[in-house]
């Protein structure tokens, strides 16, 4: 698998240099513009991107962003924004894991049958993860998961006599998905090595980039993806026509795309990224 570190993904569009910022720091409506045009450029922004890419405090930050929201150019999320077009409804965790049960079902095991004894294994949040791992505790393998998410932790304290050891990670709670995501959890992944990571994504854009529309859970999946041997990813038809507001990676830091009906043109981008498809 071609790996890549994280700073990789950091936004560098329009980032001044410390001469200019210096020399002559940006008024607030011009700075507030150049925040709009990263936005335009790149989908989302955080706080830490504004103050260090501006020179300002993260009080000036986030009033800037508010500024925007209040306009209605910008959404406003936990540590930054987003643009509202690209603010897709990101469905809770319990409305997820109803849906499209049976195809989750498929991947899950098609996922499980390759999976060895005394492999680690890193888990996302996602509900494709959820039945990945159900599907792993139900045949009795004994290996080790790793995961953020609170549905395969409590999955795993539920199961009796299972020999499938369970590591959490911590960090601020998402309510909603049900998982703890901030950077203490990004830095606790950091300390693993993986065999692998079984992951999805809220979409696939038309590059090939898998997206995500939490940017926090974006990082997250990174750092997985980051300290796996091998990328495993999970996903429906669908997510070929979705899109979420942040990148978590391009195409080609997948090593095996497990797929449920995909279109072909969805296919041949992610065979020319290397990615090796299996249709389930």
């Amino acid at each position: 698998m071609t790996t890549t570190a994280l700073s990789d993904f950091s936004p560098s569009v329009l980032r001044p240099t410390s001469h200019q910022m210096s020399k002559r720091p940006a008024m607030p409506a011009q700075r507030r513009r150049m925040i709009l045009e990263i936005l335009r450029q790149q989908g989302s922004v955080t706080v830490d991107e504004v103050q260090e890419q501006f020179g300002v405090s993260p009080m000036t930050a986030r009033r800037d962003l508010a500024l925007l929201a209040r306009r209605g150019q910008a959404r406003r999320t936990h540590g930054g924004a987003v643009l509202p077009e690209l603010a897709a409804h990101e469905d809770s965790f319990d409305s997820r894991v109803g849906q499209d049960v049976e195809a989750k079902q498929r991947l899950a095991r098609a996922v499980a049958n390759t999976i060895m004894p005394g492999e680690t294994i890193f888990v996302d949040s996602s509900s494709s993860g959820y039945y990945a791992a159900r599907e792993l505790v139900t045949a009795g393998l004994a290996i080790t998961l790793i995961t953020n998410a609170l549905p395969v932790m409590a999955l795993l304290c539920d199961a009796q006599d299972t020999p499938v050891e369970l590591i959490g990670l911590s960090g601020r709670f998402r309510r909603a998905n049900q998982s703890f995501v901030d950077p203490q959890t990004v830095r606790a992944i950091e300390r693993f090595s993986a065999d692998r990571v079984i992951f999805s994504v809220k979409g696939i854009a038309p590059d090939g980039s898998l997206t995500e529309p939490d940017p926090q859970e974006a990082t997250v999946k990174r750092a997985m993806i980051h300290r796996a041997r091998k990328a495993i990813l999970v996903a429906a038809g669908e997510k070929f026509s979705e899109r979420g507001a942040n990148v978590i990676a391009p195409a080609a830091t997948v090593d095996t795309a497990y797929l449920v009906d995909p279109p072909q043109a969805g296919v041949e981008r992610l065979e020319a990224a290397g990615v090796t498809i299996t249709r389930v």
